[in-house]
C-alpha cells in the first residue's frame, strides 16, 4: 500500500509518499508539489489532538471530522492546521481514504494516578481536564524500535527537538509522559518555558496586570531557550551556560521521574533534532544519570552504551511518517 503522509505542524507542511516497503518515495513542502504524484492508496494525516475518543487511528468520515473539529479548543495552535492539510487533500484525492492518527493516541494508556490533575472534579468532568500527552507517534515509533533491538521492557524516550517531551514505555505501553492537557507542560523548549509554577501565572495577571493572552504568548513563544539565552538554536549555546544547565536540569530530573514510573530503566532512547544531533546534550545528561546506571561512548552509530553500563542507550531517528503509515494500514486493515 502506497500511503501519503501528511503532516502539517503550526507553522510548516511535510509530505511524504511513503511506498508499500516503507521507502520514502518522493517529498514535498506544499500541496502544489504533489500535483503530479501519482495517486495514493491511502492518506494518513498527523493530527494532534485526539481527545479522550481516538485511541487508535481511525478513517476519516464525516463524523470523525465534526469531532476532530470540536477538539479545537484543546489544540488551537496546532489542530486548525492539521484539518486544513485534510480538507485540502482530500478535495485533491477525494476517492482516496483518509486516516487521521493522533499524537496523544499512544499516551490514553497512561494510568489514572499519571494523567490526573489534582482539581475539582467538575472541572475534570467539564472541561475533560487531564495529562493528554503529544509526540506519541514519535515516541510510538522510537520506544517499538528500541524494544526490538534490545528486549527493554523499562524504556523511556527523550523527543528533543524544537518541542521536547519524555515518555515512559512499559511494555510497549506509555505509563507517564512530560507534557500534559497541552505542550507547554514539562521540558524546557526552544521558545515554550515548559512547567512553571501556576502561581506565577495569576500574580503576573494580578500584579503586573498582563492578560490571560499575553502571558501565554510569552510562555509559548518567548520563552524557553530563546529567554534564557537569547537564542532558540541549541547549536548556539555554549555547555558551560545557565541556559544549558537548566536545559539539562530539566530532561535529567524528567528522566529520572519517568523510570520511577516504569519501575527502573532497561534502555533510554534520544530521538528528535537535538536528540539525534546533540552529542553534548546526551553526554551531559548521561553523566546527571550515572546513579541510574546510565553512561555514553559517543561516537558510535546507533546504540551509544559505554562498557559497563546497565542502562542501553540509543539514538533513534525521528520516523513519525512510517509510524503513521503504520498506523494508516491498520486502519484499512480494521476497517475492512
Amino acid at each position: 500500500m502506497r500511503v501519503l503522509v501528511v503532516n502539517a505542524g503550526s507553522s510548516s507542511l511535510k509530505l511524504r509518499l511513503v511506498g508499500p516497503d516503507d521507502t520514502v518515495e518522493r517529498t514535498a513542502d506544499s500541496l502544489d508539489g504533489i500535483r503530479d504524484w501519482p495517486a495514493p492508496d491511502a492518506v494518513g494525516h498527523r493530527v494532534v489532538h485526539g481527545g479522550t475518543r481516538f485511541t487508535d487511528p481511525v478513517v476519516v468520515d464525516h463524523d470523525v471530522r465534526r469531532a476532530l473539529d470540536e477538539l479545537t479548543a484543546l489544540a488551537p495552535l496546532h489542530q486548525p492546521k492539521s484539518l486544513d492539510g485534510l480538507d485540502a487533500v482530500s478535495g485533491q484525492f477525494p476517492d482516496v481514504p483518509a486516516v487521521a492518527c493522533f499524537d496523544t493516541a499512544f499516551h490514553t494508556t497512561i494510568p489514572e494516578a499519571a494523567a490526573t490533575y489534582a482539581v475539582p472534579a467538575h472541572w475534570r468532568e467539564r472541561y475533560a481536564i487531564r495529562r493528554y500527552g503529544f509526540h506519541g507517534l514519535s515516541h510510538a515509533w522510537c520506544s517499538r524500535q528500541v524494544a526490538a533491538r534490545t528486549g527493554a521492557r523499562r524504556i523511556v524516550t527523550a523527543h528533543l527537538g524544537a518541542g521536547a517531551s519524555l515518555c515512559a514505555v512499559l511494555d510497549g505501553r506509555s505509563v507517564d509522559t512530560t507534557m500534559g492537557f497541552t505542550p507547554l507542560e514539562g521540558l524546557v523548549m526552544a521558545t515554550r518555558s515548559g512547567s512553571v509554577d501556576p502561581g506565577l501565572v495569576l500574580w503576573l495577571e494580578e500584579h503586573e496586570g498582563l492578560s490571560p493572552h499575553e502571558v501565554a504568548e510569552t510562555l509559548e513563544k518567548r520563552s524557553g531557550l530563546l529567554a534564557l539565552a537569547g537564542t532558540a538554536d541549541l547549536r548556539e549555546i555554549g555547555p558551560d551556560s545557565l541556559a544549558m544547565a537548566v536545559y539539562v536540569h530539566r530532561i535529567a530530573a524528567g528522566i529520572a521521574a519517568m523510570a520511577a514510573s516504569t519501575g527502573g530503566l532497561e534502555a533510554l532512547a534520544f530521538t528528535g533534532g537535538v536528540g539525534e544531533n546533540s552529542t553534548v546534550v546526551r553526554t551531559m545528561v548521561a553523566a546527571r544519570l550515572a546513579f541510574l546506571g546510565v553512561a555514553v561512548a559517543e561516537g558510535a552509530e546507533g546504540e551509544i552504551t559505554a562498557p559497563g553500563a546497565t542502562v542501553r542507550t540509543l539514538v533513534v531517528p525521528a520516523r513519525e511518517d512510517l509510524e503513521i503509515a503504520r498506523g494508516v494500514r491498520t486502519a484499512l486493515g480494521r476497517a475492512s
